[in-house]
């Protein structure tokens, strides 16, 4: 499902995990960005190149890029 409003939604800065609290449940970071773009969905990381390429190694929401 696409953000439905992108200036409400928190982006983890270390992991680029879109975060639904006040802390990144991946990596446990509160070093969070409401300025990103690009969003992705990853289902099976272990067999996606993006994934790959991103580090990522858990399915869920995640940004390209966070500033």
């Amino acid at each position: 499902m696409a953000p439905r409003n992108k200036k409400s939604i928190k982006v983890c800065r270390n992991c680029h995990h879109v975060v639904d609290g006040e802390s990144c449940v991946t990596c446990g970071s509160s070093n969070l960005s409401d300025d990103w773009g690009g969003y992705l969905y990853i289902v099976d990381p272990k067999n996606s190149d993006i994934a790959k390429k991103m580090n990522i190694d858990m399915p869920g929401r995640y940004a390209l890029k966070v500033r």
